[in-house]
């Protein structure tokens, strides 16, 4: 980063490339909170963090006080398009996690992530596995998204994953879903086709996440061996032997609270496009984004209370939640709806400690992404700083003062 910046108390300094000190500022680790102290980063990279440290010569200091280091956010569950990456950096999201894209799209953006300091990086698992004719084919004809490989039966699963890793997928996404909460009948994959997918992913060393929306999927998805949910479901309670699989399974969940609240006609995204701190970030594409409304039809059956009972059961049971939000959903926008994410898990009985870390150290950890979510020195500074004190109000991530990619200011 280069340049000059106004932090904390409004001291105006001179910042070098990769090399800083920020004094004064609470530090969120990724797991806690500590006390307000100092971090510092060399060529990069998170150096040390400390009650007191003394700058290296000709290192600046940037004076925070009155504000709180987080690691740069992860979103869990996205859809990416151009230009996603970069409003995901200026609200703070430094990762992003693809759930089903095109893969020519997905090297492109990486390729993109990899020299631009002014996006997020990008993981992706690609084209997912769905039935002919299942969720999402249906945006192949809307166009916005090119055709496609399905799976018709587990006899497909072994050269479908195949392709998958040829193609630079980092995980495997399962599709299974109806139609039940959305009034829109769809094919879907069979539970021995599941079984197939997941066989031949970890035998492959693949991550699988499975999309539901209905716990009977959720628990078909379990029963098969899955690693983590995508999307919690809306059209019952949560089942004790649903909790009693996700704990035994060691299944992480990505609620994708947002999303949900958007398809059980609770939608959030114009309520948090008129947020004064959110809002005059957002362009055009991500503004209508969260203007727009969910389709569902009047025979859909869903209710947010089923998830958002779910999460707060799932976290008193210990079990693993990340942050996701399915942008570019309806409802939701990339970077600034993992805000709103962070507000609905608290709602839903998470400490904000453990909400910040579903966006932080737990997706690293449950994704395979040992060298971000936490500030540990040696990693990459991937960095997000905010006014004000986030543990007593989560809404206070909304405040971005400065978000930095690998040491490199972004905003």
């Amino acid at each position: 980063m280069d340049g000059s910046a106004a932090l904390g108390g409004g001291v105006e300094v001179t910042v070098a490339s990769g090399d800083f000190l920020i004094r004064g500022a609470r530090l969120f680790d990724g797991h806690r909170f500590l006390p307000p102290g100092c971090l510092l980063v060399r060529q990069g990279r998170v150096a040390a963090l400390a009650d007191r440290l003394t700058p290296p010569a000709g290192v600046p200091v940037l004076d925070a006080r009155g504000s709180t280091v987080l690691p740069g956010l992860i979103d869990a569950h996205v859809h990416v398009f151009p230009g996603a990456l970069q409003a995901a950096l200026r609200a703070g999201v430094t990762t992003e996690v693809d759930m089903f894209a095109d893969p020519r799209l997905i090297g492109f953006l990486r390729q993109q992530a990899s020299s631009d300091p002014g996006a997020a990086d990008l993981r992706s698992a690609g084209i997912g596995a769905t039935a002919p004719g299942g969720h999402p084919t249906r945006l192949v004809e809307l166009g916005v998204l090119p055709p496609f490989p399905t799976v018709a039966g587990p006899e497909e699963a072994e050269s479908f994953v195949a392709a998958r890793v040829a193609e630079g997928s980092h995980l495997l996404k399962v599709v299974l879903e109806d139609g039940t909460t959305t009034g829109h009948p769809c094919p879907t994959l069979t539970a021995d086709t599941v079984r197939a997918l997941v066989h031949a992913a970890h035998a492959r060393g693949l991550l699988v996440v499975a999309h539901v929306l209905t716990q009977a999927h959720a628990l078909a998805a379990v029963g098969a061996g899955v690693d983590g949910l995508a999307h919690l479901f809306l059209d019952e309670p949560p089942a004790p032997r649903f909790l009693e699989a996700v704990a035994h399974g060691d299944v992480f969940v990505i609620p994708t609270l947002t999303s949900l609240a958007a398809r059980a006609g609770h939608g959030r995204g114009r309520a948090l496009a008129a947020d004064p701190h959110l809002g005059p970030s957002l362009d055009p594409r991500q503004r209508a984004g969260l203007e727009q409304d969910f389709p569902v039809a009047p025979s859909a059956r869903a209710d947010l209370g089923h998830a958002m009972s779910t999460v707060g059961r799932l976290h008193r049971a210990g079990q693993r939640i990340l942050a996701g939000t399915d942008a570019s959903s309806p409802g939701t926008a990339h970077g600034v709806s993992l805000h709103d994410e962070l507000h609905l898990l608290v709602a839903a009985g998470l400490p904000t400690a453990a909400a910040l870390a579903a966006a932080t150290s737990a997706p690293a950890a449950a994704l395979g992404l040992p060298d971000r979510g936490t500030l540990t020195p040696g990693t990459p500074a991937d960095l997000v700083l905010v006014d004000g004190d986030p543990e007593s109000d989560i809404t206070r991530t909304r405040r971005i003062t400065q978000v930095w990619r690998a040491g490199h200011r972004a905003t």
